[in-house]
């Protein structure tokens, strides 16, 4: 069963250290268990996939616990028993192979294995130009009292007498989907469901990470 990631959580960072003595920065996720829900094929749906359920709840809405106890073309008994809040689709090889309620966990990643996380940074609402992209902001003196975190211009008037799209401004800022890649796995614990990555990855504590596999060893 060849599934190409997982669904996870994100604990917080600490560190681990080398053989070598070498003391190294790692963020630890909580990686599954994750339970298979759907399964999609070339034939039916055009491409090959997996949909992985994660973190069990009692009670759904009725479009997802109406999704979840469907037969998938493979017959009522094949149907996911549980719920889950978490729902999320993974590249899969071999999925003729693959049924729905079998679970993946965090013992499909090795050490040395290269991975990237998918996740959400963290939200920091509306922000100016300074904070969102870094300006340097206007003068601080020769009678400049209130520039010192102005944008500064925006365009020119009579020509072409408007902004220009994906001009750099005050806006929302974090609250993106973000990939970090090159993440070496330092250590993968299966049974408590623990994954160590080296470097930081976005989103904060408790928020979800996607774990992917990239077929890259370090």
């Amino acid at each position: 069963m060849n599934i190409k990631g997982l669904i996870g959580k994100k604990i917080g960072m600490t560190q681990v250290f080398r053989e070598t003595g070498e003391a190294v920065s790692v963020t630890a996720i909580e990686a599954g268990p994750c339970t298979v829900t759907w399964v999609k094929t070339v034939a039916r749906d055009g491409y090959d996939s997996v949909q992985l359920g994660f973190e069990e709840v009692r009670k759904l809405d009725r479009p997802k616990s109406g999704h979840l106890n469907n037969d998938n073309g493979k017959g009522r008994s094949n149907r996911a028993e549980k719920l889950f809040r978490y729902l999320r689709e993974f590249d899969a090889d071999d999925v003729a192979e693959i049924e729905i309620g079998h679970q993946v966990d965090a013992s499909m990643f090795e050490s040395g294995e290269i991975v990237e996380a998918v996740g959400f940074s963290k939200g920091r609402g509306f922000a100016g130009g300074v904070k969102r992209h870094h300006f340097k902001g206007g003068p601080k003196t020769h009678g400049q009292s209130d520039r010192h975190r102005a944008p500064g211009s925006i365009g020119a008037g009579s020509t072409p007498g408007r902004v220009l799209k994906g001009m750099k401004m005050a806006g929302h800022m974090g609250n993106a989907r973000v990939t970090s890649q090159g993440l070496e796995v330092m250590s993968s614990d299966s049974q408590n469901n623990i994954v160590l990555v080296r470097g930081s990855i976005p989103g904060a504590r408790n928020s979800l990470v996607l774990i992917q596999k990239t077929g890259k060893a370090n």
